[in-house]
């Protein structure tokens, strides 16, 4: 295949992530609006230009004041800062299937490199639209604290209420 241009297929793509809850358990979240563009030869990401934009208003942790928190300057700072983004900016293929996509990665307005794990799954023909869609699953985990995500309390048992690893999962769907 040749380089060309792709979409995301937001219905069929998924931004989440995970982040440890009261010492004691995981919640999970995603993020409901979202676009990118994907320059590439999907078996080849080597020399892809990959973009994405995440609506940091659109956090779904399925609890309204949760989510309405996560907006609050105390996290996301959704009102100043509306955008998370993710630019590639090296991609290292590691199997036939296998990516390191390394890229600048902004949060509230801090930009830090991360790297992704990620998977090529394959290319199919859309029975329904007849279009080309391609997919990708990708992990990585950042500090919050790293990106001005900071706020947090403690607990009379000990430990505090909100973890500072971030488990981030992609599960992405093109269209070309």
């Amino acid at each position: 295949m040749t380089k060309e241009m792709w979409n995301v297929d937001t219905v069929h793509s998924t931004i989440g992530f995970t982040v440890r809850y009261m010492m004691i358990s995981n919640v999970k979240g995603t993020f409901n609006d979202f676009d990118g563009t994907i320059e590439a030869d999907p078996e080849d990401l080597t020399d892809a230009s990959i973009e994405f934009k995440i609506d940091a208003s659109s956090v779904d942790t399925r609890m309204g004041g949760r989510d309405d928190h996560l907006r609050s300057d105390d996290f996301f700072d959704a009102e100043n800062h509306p955008n998370i983004t993710f630019t590639a900016t090296d991609i290292k293929q590691k199997l036939k299937d296998r990516y390191d996509m390394t890229g600048d990665f902004t949060i509230r307005g801090t930009t830090k490199p991360v790297t992704f794990d990620i998977t090529f799954e394959g290319v199919a023909k859309d029975p329904m639209s007849g279009d080309e869609a391609a997919g990708f699953t990708g992990t990585t985990k950042i500090n919050r604290k790293d990106f001005g995500l900071t706020w947090n309390a403690a607990l009379e048992t000990g430990g505090v209420v909100v973890g500072e690893d971030i488990k981030i999962n992609i599960e992405i769907q093109l269209r070309k």
